[in-house]
């Protein structure tokens, strides 16, 4: 008699607690949250799993396989509720759906009411997962965390040459090799201590300039108040950490190109949601509850991740079901994950001046089949019968910084439009982080205010959609996106000729463009002569976009917004800077409008007073509800924060 096959997945289930005090939540009723540990267990040898570099290379066990475990927890019905689970895809392991689609404070430990915001998720009876799938992030701050294996070759150390890159705001002498205090670094090996060699530069393309080897190393600053002797230091050596000597400076890139060693084996991330999602979807004792939809989210690296899981066909369980019956990247931009070795998955995709070669964005960057102009390739992110419907959206920054357009077009920059299950959204004017929190904006190190319209609220109608779609097969929205076709998708000479001579704002020199790389050399290579179109959304009289849904602050706008800023002087001037848009507001009166030159019409033009504002804010709002794109639930509360002008988004003294 064959021994019974062992299952990928355990469940090692550590509490059960009462959410929400037991409150009950519509059609989901009472909630409770198990903390839980996934034991995998992966055959390295089947073919579903010959997308995971290293892992060949990953110790096994005795029955030749290789075992690995995260951190799980699940928000649950205690009656069952829709029977829809809903995955989080955890952003550097935090947890950020109730948050964004419940406009929840952000915590890593939602246990009560206040936790979950207005109760969208749970008044729809959600089941809700939380997994860990990111294998370089440490402990703290309550971050999901997978431990995976290091890879080695007969027992000894896996070796290679890795670059990192360090920009600093603030003057600093020490940081860790990720760059990011929450996550892993790739330790240097012991030759790389001696060949290793930092540059500095301006710009990302700028010529570098090395610095003495003299003058840096290997090691970490320890103390500085941090301790018991108060002020006191120390220099400690550490393969896991660059100290220069001076201090790093803002306004510079600073590269590192060393030889690392003992590589975590980082692809298992999308081997643990895969199993997990299907384990929970299957297995008899229903750990959470009976299933009959799986849907997950993800934004920005996890946006990326989702569309790295599809294009390597991980949403094909072992017995060859569909995982996700639908998925929602946001915010990912035209890039995927990227897990190849030494891979930092904390480190953003590729910007202007921030990691502006990163390997995320990678052909193919289209749902739809087409090819490569530059050198003849042939793929899709889409291209299996087991792939899930997908709602791609994406605001203004991605096509600014993470080369959007390439989401729906040729790499030539015709248009190319999405597959039969996939619909993409623009949400227009906005920018990649939004917080649900209503709040004055900032500046930080940009040149501009950020960028302050809400969107929180369109997630909801989006997962409506998607459930819709997938439950009842009712078409979602038709996609909107801007198109070359209809001029709404352009060249930056075009927008630049559209955007108007808004006072004191230092435009953007172009978007983050993409070339051609060569990712043998060490720091990679790229070739400026061969490139990707990339193209940016066409812009109104008042420099809003055109094209997408717009929210109701930008369909009755108080301000210019966009989904780009620029850095200040002294930290890469006049380069976009990550993620951030800008809000250029109308002057309030003629008067402030002829005096400042600004040719776009005052607010007090436009608008009779506040209560007029409000009025066209709500006619935006039920505009959006009969094209399903908001729901009639939240018109009351996109006019409740349109008082007083938007404030504290916008300061207007306006009677």
């Amino acid at each position: 008699m064959s021994a019974v096959p062992e299952p990928a997945v355990r469940l090692e289930v550590h509490s059960r607690e009462q959410f929400a005090e037991g409150h009950r939540f519509d059609d989901g009723g009472a909630y409770e949250v198990l903390t839980a540990t996934a034991h995998y267990c992966v055959d390295p040898e089947a073919p579903a799993h010959r997308a995971v570099p290293d892992l060949g290379l990953a110790p096994r066990d005795g029955t030749g396989r290789v075992r690995f475990s995260g951190d799980v927890e699940i928000l649950r019905p205690v009656d069952g509720g829709r029977r829809r689970l809903f995955f989080d895809w955890g952003n550097r392991g935090n947890k950020r759906a109730v948050q964004y689609f419940c406009d929840a404070p952000h915590t890593n430990r939602p246990r009560t009411r206040a936790d979950a915001g207005n109760g969208y998720l749970l008044r729809r009876g959600y089941t809700l997962v939380f997994g860990a799938w990111q294998g370089d992030l440490l402990p703290g701050d309550g971050r999901l965390l997978l431990d995976v294996p290091v890879a080695r070759r007969d027992g000894e150390p896996v070796r290679g040459l890795t670059t990192a890159e360090f920009i600093v705001e603030e003057p600093i002498r020490s940081l860790p090799l990720s760059r990011w205090s929450s996550t892993g670094s790739s330790p240097v090996s012991e030759r790389g201590r001696r060949s290793a060699r930092l540059t500095r530069r301006r710009y990302a393309h700028s010529t570098p300039e090395e610095l003495p080897s003299d003058t840096w190393r290997f090691a970490r600053l320890q103390g500085g108040g941090s301790d018991l002797k108060g002020s006191s230091t120390a220099l400690v050596p550490s393969r896991h950490d660059l100290h220069l000597d001076d201090g790093f400076r803002p306004g510079w890139i600073y590269e590192l190109t060393y030889e690392a060693e003992d590589p975590l084996v980082l692809g298992l991330g999308l081997v643990a949601v895969r199993d997990l999602v299907s384990h929970l979807r299957h297995d008899p004792a229903r750990p959470a509850g009976p299933v009959d939809y799986a849907y997950g989210w993800g934004r920005s690296q996890t946006g990326r991740a989702i569309r790295d899981f599809i294009h390597h066909g991980f949403n094909e369980d072992l017995d060859g079901r569909r995982v996700f019956d639908g998925l929602l990247p946001h915010v990912s931009g035209a890039g995927r994950l990227g897990v190849e070795r030494f891979t930092n998955l904390t480190v953003p995709g590729g910007q202007q001046y921030e990691d502006h070669l990163s390997p995320a964005d990678a052909f193919p960057f289209a749902y739809a089949e087409t090819v490569d102009h530059l050198t003849g390739a042939r793929d899709a992110i889409m291209k299996r019968p087991s792939d899930p419907k997908v709602l791609h959206t994406q605001t203004s920054t991605e096509y600014w910084q993470r080369r959007g357009s390439l989401v729906h077009t040729t790499t030539d920059g015709r248009d190319l439009g999405f597959p039969p299950d996939v619909r993409g959204y623009l949400w227009s004017s906005s920018q990649h982080v939004a917080d649900p929190a209503a709040g004055a904006p900032g500046r930080g190190i940009c040149n501009h205010p950020e960028n302050v319209v809400a969107t929180s609220a369109l997630f909801r109608a989006v997962l409506d959609a998607l459930d819709a779609w997938v439950s009842e097969g009712v078409e979602p929205p038709p996609s909107a996106v801007p198109t070359v076709g209809d001029g709404t998708l352009v060249t930056m000479d075009e927008w630049s000729r559209q955007f108007p001579a808004v006072p004191s704002a230092l435009r953007p020199h172009e978007p983050n463009e993409l070339y051609a790389v060569d990712r043998s050399a060490v720091p990679p290579v790229a070739d400026r002569s061969r490139r990707y179109t990339v193209l940016v959304p066409a812009v109104d009289a008042d420099g809003n976009e055109t094209a997408g849904v717009r929210a109701p602050m930008v369909a009755v706008p108080l301000a210019t917004y966009t989904g780009w800023n620029t850095r200040a002087p002294g930290q890469g001037h006049g380069a976009l800077h990550e993620f951030s848009g800008s809000t250029f507001p109308f002057a309030a009166t003629e008067d402030e409008r002829l005096i400042t030159g600004d040719p776009r019409p005052s607010v007090q033009k436009r608008h009779r007073d506040a209560a007029g504002y409000a009025a066209g804010i709500r006619a935006a709002a039920e505009d959006l509800v009969t094209r399903r794109l908001l729901l009639a639930e939240d018109v009351e509360r996109v006019v409740a924060s349109a008082a007083n002008w938007s404030f504290p988004r916008h300061r207007f003294e306006l009677r």
